[in-house]
């Protein structure tokens, strides 16, 4: 198990999550893919669905990392102008989707139009 780290693509804000190395990242997305499940972060087994769900709470900071005895700079109670991206989330619900594959090949997950609009109208 890897802890990896996503950026929220509302506010910025570093979340993580604990899981397996071998799993192929996609995209991370406002909305969910159509198609795609999603775990909760606290699943026990997030690598059975197609992504993980996320609630941008920041604090993406790896927990096994050894604490620096740095302390972190004054940033007068933080705020918009001095974000801190171990400690800022906006509570927005973001997506993180796997590659997914079918009978070996990747799934696309916008798929074409089947009937998009003509608009050559030559005979």
């Amino acid at each position: 198990m890897v802890w990896v780290t996503y950026h929220c693509p509302y506010c910025g804000a570093v979340t993580g999550v604990e899981r397996d190395a071998y799993l192929n990242d996609k995209c991370v997305t406002r909305e969910p893919l159509d198609g795609w499940t999603y775990a909760s972060t606290t699943d026990d087994d997030v690598e059975a669905a197609d992504g993980i769900e996320f609630v941008c709470l920041g604090d993406g900071a790896d927990p096994d990392a050894v604490e620096s005895s740095e302390s972190p700079p004054d940033a007068s109670g933080g705020g918009a102008n001095d974000p801190r991206p171990d400690e800022d989330g906006c509570g927005r619900t973001f997506y993180l989707s796997f590659v997914r594959y079918e009978d070996g090949e990747e799934v696309e997950h916008r798929t074409p139009d089947v009937d998009r609009p003509r608009f050559d109208f030559s005979p």
